[in-house]
């Protein structure tokens, strides 16, 4: 508190900056369209009321913060003093009113994230802070940020403690199924929620060179000199459209159990959507603002969600994907594509169709 009784949030002290500022800024203006829609669903889950309204009364939130403050370090103009300026400049170009607490906590895996039910907490390990420069930092401060002004950190939240509490009761099957059953749900969400907040980042930066650099490091470690940001990409363009129908259902596996997307395909979502109009706008200063949101129309959400999903899936070269547009389009011998793109789960190739499979000309 100041002399004058009012509570000083640290914008005071950020002088201007080249950066453009979006005051005001609803998170609508960067939320992906899967985000919305996958916590729209989740939110219909069966039984996902009950868990969070539970939760959030039995959830140790002053636990929580009582062990950041004793067993990490609290970000400030005195400790990680760098941090603590990308922090008040995260929340002065998103308009933030109040600045998160930001910790630094001892950990080589280079991780992040954005906890907290009645307000957020930002947290970054030191393996995060040792591998990225400083613009790099700044979109992942602006990405954490980003997460915090969409209230992302409660359903982050209820995700860590679920995904704890799933190991404690693994021996009872029904607990344990309806627990999973909300974690795969909410494991969903949470990735579509990195490509809103990865696009955050992309705001509060505006250097899309340094957030790809930051996803190249953090698939790749820091050898920089090593990488190139337009070979990572096209790693990205071979992991959509390679393979067959059984490599589509691979990918779907083994996204399953992470909490976060595949960082080529990060890196992919958010070079499409900085080479948007949409970007563009909100660059021009044309951008939803929270004192529209609650005019806002759930049906209108779900109906903007939709047309992204279908043109994703129109614009995808995963064979599975094209498999999808071609039975809504009604194509031919589906049958034998389906089969096809089989094949390599058995030794032996698909058998021909024999003549009892054929239908007589005359029944066509």
């Amino acid at each position: 508190m100041s002399d004058d009784g009012h509570q000083h949030t640290g914008h005071e002290h950020v002088p201007s900056r080249q950066r453009t500022r979006f005051p005001g800024i609803s998170s609508r203006a960067y939320e992906h369209p899967a985000d919305r829609s996958a916590l729209v669903a989740l939110r219909r889950l069966s039984g996902f009321d009950t868990v969070f309204k539970a939760l959030s009364g039995l959830l140790p939130e002053r636990s929580l913060r009582l062990l950041f403050l004793s067993d990490s370090v609290r970000v400030s103009e005195r400790q990680f003093g760098h941090l603590h300026e990308m922090l008040l400049d995260a929340c002065y170009i998103l308009d933030l009113e109040k600045v998160p607490p930001m910790y630094v906590t001892q950990d080589p895996q280079p991780n992040a994230m954005c906890i907290g039910l009645d307000e957020p907490i930002i947290v970054v390990t030191t393996g995060l802070v040792e591998l990225l420069d400083e613009e790099e930092m700044r979109a992942v401060v602006g990405h954490e940020v980003g997460h915090a002004l969409s209230g992302h950190s409660v359903y982050r939240t209820i995700l860590l403690f679920l995904t704890s509490l799933a190991l404690k009761v693994a021996w009872i099957p029904l607990g344990n199924l309806a627990i999973m059953a909300i974690i795969t749900a909410l494991r969903e969400w949470f990735r579509k929620s990195e490509l809103s907040a990865d696009r955050a980042g992309l705001l509060v930066g505006q250097d899309v060179r340094a957030s790809m650099r930051g996803l190249m490091k953090i698939a790749g470690g820091n050898h920089l000199h090593e990488m190139n940001v337009d070979a990572f990409l096209e790693q990205a363009e071979e992991y959509d459209s390679g393979g067959d129908l059984r490599d589509s259902v691979l990918k779907i596996l083994n996204v399953l159990p992470r909490s976060h997307p595949f960082t080529t395909v990060r890196a992919a979502e958010l070079k499409r959507w900085a080479e948007s109009r949409d970007y563009q706008r909100i660059m021009d200063g044309h951008y939803p603002r929270r004192t529209e949101d609650q005019d806002t129309s759930v049906r209108e959400s779900f109906r903007e969600s939709a047309a992204s999903y279908a043109s994703d899936v129109k614009g995808s070269k995963d064979p599975l994907m094209k498999l999808v547009t071609d039975l809504a389009g009604g194509a031919g011998d589906l049958g034998g594509r389906v089969r096809r793109g089989f094949a390599g789960f058995t030794s032996t190739p698909p058998a021909q169709d024999s003549a009892e499979d054929t239908p007589p000309k005359d029944a066509e």
